[in-house]
């Protein structure tokens, strides 16, 4: 395949112009020279870019901020940690660069500092990447190491010598080598600077946790000094090591054992001196996820499994465990396993009728039996007629190819004697023939071939029938399921459905753990959603006592029923939001229906919880007449409520559906809605 843009783009980077330099080990011809350039460029594009976000954060100096010490200022804490490259760049400008390119505030961060990084102490390492020399894989080992020393003469010498020793041609630098390269040059020319390196990484100790790729499992990762990981590995190895699982519970790893004593040292310290902790969980499931639905469920905000789900609210609300669905009837039986006997007795059938009938015999002077496409071999193919089969060797084939022996009677007319010799008369001078003659070892390689091409034949038909039962019995599983209550409830395509197709057990379980109030592991009564079936978004935040309530006429010990009260229920409060209070602080109902709306920071692109105490900002604020109301409640997590207030040009804008727009100084418009349910 021709590449013209390609070869036009190997000029213009040959041209002299000194755009992008060659690969140390030359171009590459097609597609393979097409990635290189593509590298190439990409790494030029890096270049561009961070000159730009320096431009950018040029743009946005830290004097807009308020001065250490100033109520409202970024904490001491915060300003003592932030990387010193950065201390002359506005805080506002990281938001206003995560919202520009879709990224995190914690990597546009990163991105920010890596490019003043590169611009103000590493330019030749910003024109290796111009030039292609440098690719994005090689940068982190050179902002890790060389750019943390001080003394510029120093690091421009470091700098120049790594880069001509990744310039040496017919070489080839991954980013791993370069990273060893610098640390032992870094080491020998400057010890000053690994020691300030280690010394960062010991401020930046800590525990932090992420979601897992597989829903419902989570890492928490130490980052701490090596001799305290080791001794803390260390320990938690003898402690799994004195574990000893239960008599015929199931046996544990290693690492199952390090898991669980980690949480019991932690949670149940037992007789340490350690004091107990209490975690507070927030689950939110739905009800036909709890009814025996396969809906997932939320744990903190993170995607949790609904059979994890089920089995953590119970055990929160102190019921003992059970079966999520009543125990189904026997699963009718499956015809598959008959069908399956049913042809293997009718082959097997086929195979004694055929071998009595003499059809699986030599027919020497017969025609050979018809056979498909699918059984034809590579030399049928090929313009032969004769069939390899168990036990019915041919020799059309020979008398076609016309090597049939001039002595050997011909069905179709006398000896050929222009015809090339025969096996018998043609052997090898020297050789002897095999016992039966050459004839005979054909006919003995011709059934071997035969034997082996049927033997296969047979593999693949049990193999097919294999995967047809195997997808037959899953099948059969899904249907089953499917007709089960779980099935069922988890078809249904909202709450009341799910409800009406619940078996009569699922309800009463459900109303049990609905009726758990505080203890037994709860810290707060079960509250009910009431969300909008198309859109998802929350109506109102209520529990059980609340529904009682509002299907009653409110008299004492009436219970309204469709069959049987007739009191007039005109008057009576319906499910909507908490009511406004004229307060600064919102009410424990306001707090709940404002937490339980937006679940985490509603700035655009931040995943941050809302903290547990406050944060609950006033978008019209109460100082000048905005009410406290969920209309006018949003939720921030304790950086971005700082930036709603203090940032300078930027403009939050509260719709009363809880749809927050924020635009930034440079006239970028984000949006952000609660999520669904």
């Amino acid at each position: 395949m021709y590449y013209p843009r390609f070869e036009r783009m190997i000029e213009h980077m040959d041209d002299g112009a000194g755009t992008v330099s060659a690969p140390v080990v030359g171009w590459a011809s097609g597609p393979l020279g097409a990635v290189q350039a593509a590298d190439r460029e990409i790494a030029r594009q890096t270049a561009v870019r961070a000159r730009a976000v320096a431009a950018f954060a040029a743009s946005r100096p830290a004097s807009v901020d308020r001065a250490q010490g100033e109520p409202g200022a970024m904490s001491a804490e915060r300003w003592a940690a932030r990387p010193e490259v950065l201390r002359a760049v506005s805080e506002w400008a990281t938001p206003e660069l995560a919202i520009a390119l879709n990224l995190t505030r914690r990597a546009a961060e990163v991105l920010l500092e890596e490019s003043l990084t590169l611009v103000s102490r590493l330019p030749a390492t910003l024109g290796a990447l111009e030039c292609g020399l440098l690719h994005r894989g090689h940068l982190w080992h050179l902002l890790d190491k060389v750019a943390p020393v001080a003394d510029d003469g120093l690091r421009a010498e470091i700098e120049a010598e790594l880069l001509t020793w990744v310039g040496r041609r017919r070489t080839v630098t991954s980013p791993a080598q370069l990273g060893d390269k610098a640390r032992v040059l870094v080491a020998k020319r400057d010890a000053a600077a690994a020691g300030r390196r280690l010394a960062r990484a010991l401020a930046e100790r800590g525990v932090s946790i992420r979601p897992d790729r597989v829903e419902g499992m989570g890492v928490v990762s130490v980052y701490c000094a090596l001799p305290e990981a080791r001794a803390f590995y260390g320990a938690l190895v003898r402690c799994a090591e004195a574990l000893v699982d239960e008599p015929g519970g199931p046996v544990r790893t290693r690492g199952q054992k390090m898991v669980d004593a980690l949480l019991d040292l932690v949670l149940r310290p037992g007789e340490t001196e350690l004091p107990p902790v209490r975690v507070l969980l927030t689950i939110v499931a739905s009800v036909a996820t709890m009814l025996g639905g396969d809906a997932p469920a939320e744990l903190d905000g993170e995607v949790l499994p609904a059979e994890l789900a089920r089995q953590l609210v119970r055990a929160f609300a102190g019921q003992s465990p059970v079966a999520d669905v009543p125990e189904a009837e026997p699963a009718p039986a499956v015809a598959w396993q008959e069908v399956e006997q049913a042809e293997l007795a009718a082959w097997w059938d086929e195979v004694e009728r055929r071998l009595f009938a003499g059809e699986l015999l030599e027919e020497p002077d017969g025609e050979p039996d018809p056979l498909s496409a699918d059984d034809l071999t590579e030399v049928e193919r090929d313009g032969s007629d004769w069939p390899p089969g168990p036990g019915t060797p041919r020799l059309c084939a020979a008398e076609d190819a016309g090597t049939r022996s001039a002595g050997m009677p011909d069905s179709e007319g006398p000896p050929d004697t222009d015809r090339a010799p025969s096996p018998d008369t043609a052997r090898p001078p020297g050789g002897d023939p095999p016992p039966g003659g050459w004839w005979a070892a054909a006919d003995r390689a011709v059934e071997g071939a035969g034997a082996a091409v049927h033997a296969a034949r047979t593999a693949l038909g049990h193999a097919a029938r294999s995967v047809r039962t195997a997808a037959q019995a899953d099948a059969a599983d899904e249907a089953v399921w499917a007709a089960g209550p779980a099935g069922q409830v988890g078809a249904a395509t909202d709450t009341l459905g799910a409800l009406a197709v619940a078996a009569d057990a699922q309800r009463e379980r459900l109303a049990a753990l609905l009726d758990a109030t505080a203890g037994g592991g709860l810290a707060d009564r079960p509250r009910l959603v009431l969300a909008d079936a198309v859109s998802g978004a929350l109506l109102t935040l209520t529990d059980l006592p609340g529904l009682r309530r509002t299907g009653t006429c409110g008299k004492p010990a009436c219970r309204r029923r469709p069959q049987s009260c007739t009191h007039d229920l005109t008057g009576r409060p319906g499910l909507a939001p908490p009511d406004p209070t004229d307060g600064y602080r919102p009410t424990a109902a306001l707090d709940r229906q404002g937490r339980a709306r937006d679940r985490r920071c509603r700035f655009p692109g931040c995943r941050r919880r809302v903290p547990d105490a406050g944060e609950l900002d006033h978008h019209r604020p109460h100082a000048v007449g905005g009410r406290t109301a969920a209309a006018n409640l949003a939720g921030y997590c304790t950086g971005d409520h700082r930036g709603k207030h203090q940032a300078p040009g930027w403009r939050h804008d509260l719709a009363p559906d809880g749809t927050l727009t924020v635009t930034t100084p440079t006239g970028l418009t984000a949006v952000t809605e609660p999520p669904p349910y």
